[in-house]
């Protein structure tokens, strides 16, 4: 008898990529197998984000589109999980009334004993609590990708930004213990695992008592961490995201600069250069802190790459405060940056209280335009500089655009393109850069490299992960 299937669609960010991950290890326990294809899944799931409007209408689009599937085969089974069923819970049913799960972000764990009661009940299934349950021990996430894993570290996020709705769907924030991490972190080495990625809504707000390898009942913050992590492991890039700037400390820089492993990369969204816009963003610094923390980092880490997160035309912006987002740019001379137009969260305080101070969206459109312009001119500045340099490489595929190509991503996570056999995927080379653009390096390996036999996970590993 064939196995039943499922299949997950993934919306937003790394933490509901890792909880898509969690998920299939729970169906994969269940016995389920994976579908080619979302019509041919049994179970059809709807991991979704609700950040942006963006990624929420399209989200509903889709779910909207599989109407006609269930009227034509009405024994499948849809669920929707992750931020759009923690916000909008039995909204959901009168919405997409051919839905039959909804999941929260924090009830993944219910997955399994969800399932088993529609099937058996053929009634809808609803758990969106708030809970800091762990998923049992024999469940092991399904990794998406060879070389490159993400651990959770912490859960929920505390800082209530006036414009986030994070906070309501994910919760407060509850860090893992250091030995569950390192421990997670020393199989994936074990198992081939090149790079490794700790995840959050905000990691640098993780503190945990209990668990440092120095002593039992030290207070662990993120720097420390850090240094768990990189001791435990030999020859795997550490990477981390998203950081805070309210959380960015020297424990956290200091620990960047001393770990061999832990790559030199800082993402700190500072979404506005303007004090007043950042008060009514609750964002908890001002431009001045910031500035301070960008010193400390490239005087402690002078080769590190920095990237960040803005928004423009956030209700009340005036022009005025706009270009001094545009002058933090110019000053700090970011490597790369997310950029956005505000987009109003039904339920935040920016959307409830601010409403009234909207700005026109053609505006808005024009100052996303001025400022991505002047960021892209930057980045191509930065990556020009880096020409004629050796940078050190993690071979992570085939190039997906260039034939013959590989794509390879340095210590400060700039995109390479460099010629190449695909048997050095998974190899950690160096690399001469020759030209570049806004987003890209180009280069060519030299020498024999410094790992000329990686051995890549096995199939059977990559589901066989903590």
């Amino acid at each position: 008898m064939n196995p039943r299937t499922y299949h997950i669609t993934t919306f937003g960010c790394q933490m509901n990529v890792y909880d898509t991950e969690m998920m299939e290890g729970i169906m994969q326990a269940k016995g389920w197998a994976r579908a080619g294809a979302e019509n041919e899944a049994d179970v059809i799931l709807y991991n979704t984000c609700v950040v942006r409007d963006h990624a929420e209408s399209r989200a509903v689009a889709r779910l909207g589109q599989l109407a006609k599937l269930k009227r034509d085969h009405p024994e499948r089974i849809i669920g929707v999980t992750g931020c759009l069923a923690q916000k909008d819970a039995e909204k959901l049913y009168e919405k997409l009334p051919h839905v039959d799960m909804l999941l929260g972000t924090r009830a993944i764990p219910r997955l399994g004993s969800l399932l088993d009661r529609v099937i058996a009940t053929g009634e809808r299934q609803t758990c969106v609590e708030i809970l800091d349950e762990s998923f049992p021990t024999d469940i092991v996430p399904v990794r998406q990708r060879p070389l490159k894993a993400l651990i959770n570290i912490i859960l929920g996020c505390n800082k209530n930004c006036s414009y986030c709705i994070v906070p309501q769907t994910r919760g407060r924030e509850v860090s893992r213990s250091v030995q569950e991490i390192v421990a997670e972190a020393r199989h994936l080495a074990e198992h081939g695992w090149r790079e490794i990625t700790l995840v959050g809504q905000n990691v640098n707000a993780y503190k945990r008592v209990g668990g440092g390898s120095r002593n039992a009942s030290e207070h662990v913050d993120f720097g420390g961490l850090l240094r768990e992590v990189d001791a435990a492991l030999q020859g795997v890039r550490i990477r981390y995201i998203t950081s805070h700037p309210r959380d960015c400390n020297a424990s956290h820089i200091s620990a960047v600069a001393d770990c061999e492993n832990v790559c030199e990369n800082f993402h700190l969204p500072v979404q506005s250069g303007n004090d007043h816009v950042l008060k009514r963003m609750y964002r908890g610094y001002t431009r001045s802190r910031y500035l301070r923390l960008v010193d400390q980092i490239r005087n402690d880490v002078p080769h590190a790459t920095l990237s960040t997160d803005l928004i423009v035309g956030f209700p009340g912006e005036t022009d005025e405060e706009f270009r001094e987002t545009m002058s933090l740019v110019e000053e700090v001379r970011f490597d790369s940056a997310y950029m956005y137009m505000y987009s109003p969260r039904p339920g935040t305080t920016a959307a409830d209280e601010f409403s009234s101070d909207e700005i026109p969206l053609e505006l808005k459109k024009e100052r996303l335009a001025e400022l991505i312009a002047r960021q892209e001119a930057i980045g191509t500045e930065i990556n020009r500089a880096a020409e004629g340099s050796t940078q050190s490489v993690l071979i992570e595929d085939l190039a997906p655009r260039t034939p013959g190509d590989l794509l390879a991503r340095t210590r400060g996570d700039k995109m390479v393109i460099v010629p190449g056999p695909k048997e050095w995927i998974g190899s950690l080379k160096e690399v001469r850069i020759e030209r570049s653009n806004a987003h890209t390096l180009f280069g060519k390996i030299l020498g024999e490299g410094i790992d000329p036999e990686p051995s890549l996970p096995k199939t059977e590993d990559m589901a066989a992960t903590p």
